[in-house]
């Protein structure tokens, strides 16, 4: 099977599939024949990418879901299993960030918002699609984490800490799966061109060149690769 076939009817799960990486990560996977889940708080931009996959002849469903709601996590899951009756992979891709500030002025709502949305939920859907993936024989788990999973950076604690808690999560959950076909894995991006870059930046696409060896941000495209590919057969190991 070529590298692009094996794409074809795999049931893959997307949350904050309607924008940014999500977005793009969706739209490719449904163009190379996968059938996308999408969940999304945004009803109306969710239900935009369904209509935009459709168009094009792909195959896509959409779920309102708020992954910070263990119920949600665990009722996108199920809207999976009851409309395409498996789940092959997952990217977890939903997260938050509030306005830059040290921990003394950081309002206690946006470390609660951050950890609920950022790291309670990348556990609360990993428990829920691991369950589905062990009913099918395995699968494979991608979780968005960030570069600042992996350092520190000034006046945002609450999100660094909610991004090294998604690259814990991942090492644990990796291990519990590992002898049983699921595979668990992160990516740690940099500075990447999306619309919650563009909103942290005001459009400035050059503020961060300095801390990017290659001194550019990365785009799109070379974000979806690696996760098609750690989702992929190619990534067995």
């Amino acid at each position: 099977m070529s590298i692009d076939n094996q794409w074809h009817d795999k049931v893959i799960l997307v949350t904050g599939g309607a924008s940014g990486m999500g977005r793009d990560v969706s739209l490719t996977l449904a163009n190379l024949g996968a059938k996308i889940v999408i969940g999304n708080r945004n009803s109306q931009a969710g239900q935009a990418i369904i209509d935009e996959i459709i168009n094009s002849g792909g195959q896509a469903v959409f779920k309102v879901t708020d992954v910070s709601v263990a119920d949600d996590c665990e009722a996108l899951v199920q809207f999976a299993l009851e409309t395409y009756g498996c789940l092959d992979a997952a990217f977890n891709n939903s997260g938050t960030q509030y306005e830059f500030s040290p921990m003394h002025e950081t309002p206690i709502n946006d470390v609660s918002n951050t950890i609920d949305v950022n790291l309670k939920g990348i556990l609360y859907l990993m428990k829920y699609e691991t369950a589905a993936m062990l009913k099918n024989g395995g699968g494979s788990i991608v979780n968005n984490a960030s570069i600042f999973g992996l350092k520190g950076m000034a006046n945002t604690p609450e999100y660094i800490a909610s991004k090294h808690g998604v690259i814990g999560a991942t090492r644990a959950v990796a291990l519990d799966y590992a002898k049983s076909n699921i595979r668990v894995n992160a990516i740690c991006p940099g500075p990447i061109k999306t619309p919650g870059f563009d909103r942290v930046t005001g459009g400035d696409d050059h503020m961060y060149d300095n801390g990017v060896p290659m001194h550019r941000i990365g785009q799109l495209k070379e974000v979806t690769t690696a996760v098609l590919w750690l989702l992929s057969e190619q990534a067995s190991m």
